[in-house]
């Protein structure tokens, strides 16, 4: 299965919270993991805000911001599904980072996996939906 990672998965393999396990079963079955470069400049903020709330060490986020690029993640260039992910923010009234997930998982012909429960629960009622996963799904996918 074609899977779209955010971020809010992504950092989940790194940081025991809500889901964490759930997020590791996109490692450890047979998925095909895409996402936006931007990925990776989101789990860098994440990572920024936890070192500066004390939860990590700036070690355990350098740790992490290096390790995530051994992901199997094939990553694409962002500015390739800017035009769909504008057009899509403006439909569903949401940011266009998130909609760039989106836009990645309509292109590909796969589902968008988030832990992001705003995002998820506004396409609820959208046809949309259908792209998505929410990450506890993983584990009857």
């Amino acid at each position: 299965m074609i899977v779209v990672v955010d971020a809010s998965v992504a950092a989940k393999w790194f940081i025991a919270e809500d889901n964490a396990n759930d997020a590791l079963e996109l490692l450890s079955k047979n998925y095909e993991l895409h996402a936006p470069d931007l990925l990776f400049l989101e789990v860098d903020s994440v990572l920024c805000k936890l070192i500066r709330r004390g939860i990590l060490s700036e070690d355990e986020g350098f740790d992490i911001h290096n390790k995530i690029l051994q992901f199997p993640i094939r990553s694409y260039p962002s500015l390739n599904f800017r035009e769909e992910a504008f057009h899509l923010a403006i439909e569903t009234k949401r940011s266009v980072y998130d909609c760039l997930y989106l836009a990645l998982a309509e292109a590909l012909d796969g589902r968008m996996v988030t832990a992001d429960g705003k995002f998820f629960q506004a396409l609820s009622n959208s046809p949309l939906i259908d792209r998505m996963l929410w990450v506890e799904d993983l584990k009857r996918a």
